[in-house]
């Protein structure tokens, strides 16, 4: 079958007429109608049957559809692709980061940015880790933010830099110390983070490592929401530097974590595809943001 043949018989085969396939692709039905008949007379058998004015899939058609689905799909994704690739014009950066960067961080970064390079277009995403891979394998994006990324089949990953884990709590707790274990929390309200992603996952191998027990109150998928109720005086939590360190911090507290859990920021892409000059000056440019936020010295 050639493609158009598989297309056409995909749309019959899953809207149940020739009327309906023909509005899917956008023909007419003459035309659905020529194209089913020369690929039945190819294959030298019927694909559908007309039983009382419908249309009715052959057994042989049944056992097609399975394959013809898999080609479909294929050809839909690179149609995708495609288009995503036509989208990734000069001047332009598609760049998706997981929600603690997308919150304050990349916001900053672009800003002072633009001030530099005011010609330059952003499209920003804020998804999860996995959704990022997803975006650039797809060339929906060119450049994905997150934290110690796992390693993903077409995906390259450059690391900016190292950070820590850090314990927050409301300024009128006083845990003593540079340095705090997680003993100390153990009488505390704790406001726990998802598992979800490798930051999560990280921490929450970090946590059963300690034998522990944590009064845990509260559990969110969101940074942020555990440090906006650390600051409401709801309880204490750990998160990434990243969110710890943002300028809601008024009433926000930071402690070290006895031993360090610390975690790398990564900068994610398609190994197949290099980064344009201009996305590698705003990784460059990032980092440097970035370095500036945690109140590190670059190396």
């Amino acid at each position: 079958m050639r493609l158009r043949q598989i297309e056409v018989f995909h749309a019959i085969y899953t809207s149940g007429s020739m009327t309906n396939a023909a509005k899917l692709l956008h023909v007419s039905q003459p035309s659905v109608s020529k194209v089913l008949a020369h690929a039945e007379q190819q294959l030298g058998y019927a694909l559908f049957d007309r039983v009382k004015g419908k249309l009715v899939a052959t057994p042989e058609a049944d056992r097609l559809f399975g394959l013809v689905s898999n080609v479909f799909e294929h050809v839909e994704r690179l149609r995708h692709v495609s288009e995503n690739l036509r989208a990734s014009s000069a001047g332009k950066i598609r760049i998706a980061a997981t929600p603690a960067f997308g919150v304050e961080l990349l916001p900053a970064a672009v800003s002072s940015y633009l001030r530099k390079y005011s010609d330059t277009v952003f499209e920003i995403e804020t998804l999860h880790h996995d959704q990022i891979a997803a975006a650039l394998l797809d060339s929906r994006i060119d450049i994905g933010l997150a934290f110690d990324s796992v390693p993903v089949p077409g995906l390259a990953t450059d690391s900016l830099t190292k950070a820590e884990f850090v314990i927050i709590t409301h300024p009128d707790i006083d845990l003593g110390g540079d340095r705090i274990s997680i003993e100390a929390l153990a009488d505390l309200p704790f406001i726990g983070l998802s598992s979800r992603g490798p930051l999560g996952q990280l921490l929450t191998t970090y946590l059963e490592k300690s034998d522990v027990r944590l009064n845990m109150t509260v559990l969110t998928e969101t940074y942020h929401i555990a440090k906006a109720l650390v600051a409401k005086g709801s309880g204490v939590s750990i998160v990434d530097s990243i969110t710890a360190h943002s300028t809601e911090s008024e009433n926000v507290r930071h402690w070290s974590l006895d031993p360090p859990l610390g975690y790398s920021i990564d900068v994610l892409r398609a190994d197949s595809m290099p980064l344009s000059v201009l996305c590698r000056r705003f990784v460059g440019h990032l980092q440097v943001v970035i370095e500036k936020h945690l109140g590190n010295r670059m190396a």
